[in-house]
């Protein structure tokens, strides 16, 4: 609904990136780099994690778009199977008919592993969200690796939020742990990162104008989502629709302060910004009340004043009125 008022071609803000252009922060850079670098020098498992909606996602797409056609890769990220749902899952998805038989699948799974060897190819298997993942279905997973048999063509990618680093640490997943080559933590935006991110969005959108949000609305952005790209594109997306209700082409702090209150659930703890003094103060009062609001009446006010005063100065009685309130007027200041 706002794309017209502020001159774009397409939402900025949308949670899927735009026109599959992915903006890539220091950190994800970095994180690319090296789970690359531990497929391509097998390195076993791969371990990546990172808070909700910190852009875990745009660093696996990005990995799987520079790899090579000869790796293989399947991707399971529905942690609530049971052994046998498991075994059959990761059948259907490597073309292995096993009907749940985890012998089966082992026996099929190694003459699969023997012909990726041959054809100089890999296979990656990528877990999605494993601090979901039970124990013993994680122990299954590491025992796959033993299948391998010293050749170089399976990879374990872990990817989970920061609690699978806490699982991992369990002395029953001490095995798996020992065996993880590469891993990276992907931190959150920072501040200038944040700009960044806003100002790749809306330029990806088309906007004639970038600078939609001003410094202490960025500041108040970065601060209420943490560096959070998920929580960035809610917050600003919903900053939008309310700019463009009030027709303000300049969004500000106060605007952010406004926007967070309506889209936290109540008793939320994220979403939360230091409020200066006068923003605190402004925030809790009905519109009518507020500083600028109060400020337009007095100026209006008093032109009204003046109008009167002005049509009535041809008297003399006006005049000698005019003279006091002309007075009364510049001791104000």
């Amino acid at each position: 609904m706002y794309r017209k008022f502020y001159g774009l071609d397409r939402k900025p803000f949308e949670l899927a990136p735009i026109g599959g252009l992915v903006y890539l922060s220091e950190a994800h850079r970095e994180g690319v780099a090296i789970l690359r670098y531990g497929v391509i020098a097998d390195k076993g498992f791969l371990l990546l994690t990172g808070g909700v909606g910190a852009g875990k996602t745009t660093i696996l797409n990005t990995l799987l778009n520079m790899l090579q056609s000869h790796v293989k890769t399947c991707v399971l990220n529905n942690p609530k199977l049971s052994r046998n749902e498991f075994y059959y899952f990761l059948g259907a998805k490597l073309g292995i008919r096993c009907n749940g038989n985890k012998s089966q699948f082992i026996l099929k799974f190694s003459d699969l592993l023997e012909k990726l060897e041959a054809g100089k190819n890999k296979l990656l298997l990528i877990i999605d969200e494993a601090q979901a993942f039970s124990i013993d279905l994680l122990e299954e997973i590491r025992l796959l690796s033993n299948h391998a048999e010293g050749r170089n063509v399976f990879s374990i990618f872990l990817i989970g939020q920061p609690e699978l680093q806490e699982k991992l640490a369990t002395p029953q997943l001490l095995p798996l742990r020992q065996r993880i080559g590469v891993r990276y933590h992907l931190d959150s935006l920072t501040r200038d990162e944040t700009a960044q991110y806003i100002f790749y969005r809306l330029n990806a959108a088309g906007a004639v104008r970038t600078s939609i949000f001003d410094d202490d609305a960025v500041d108040a952005i970065h601060e209420a989502s943490r560096g959070t790209p998920r929580l960035i594109n809610i917050i600003c997306d919903h900053a939008m629709i309310q700019g463009f209700t009030r027709e303000a082409f300049r969004i500000d702090r106060l605007n952010i302060v406004e926007c967070l209150k309506a889209i936290r659930l109540q008793g939320e703890e994220r979403l939360n910004i230091s409020l200066l003094p006068e923003q605190a103060e402004d925030t809790v009062k009905p519109l009518w009340q507020r500083g600028e609001f109060r400020w337009a009446a007095i100026i209006g006010a008093f032109t009204l004043v003046f109008a009167a005063v002005t049509a009535a100065a041809s008297s003399f009685a006006g005049q000698q009125y005019f003279r006091f309130l002309q007075e009364w007027l510049v001791s104000l200041y």
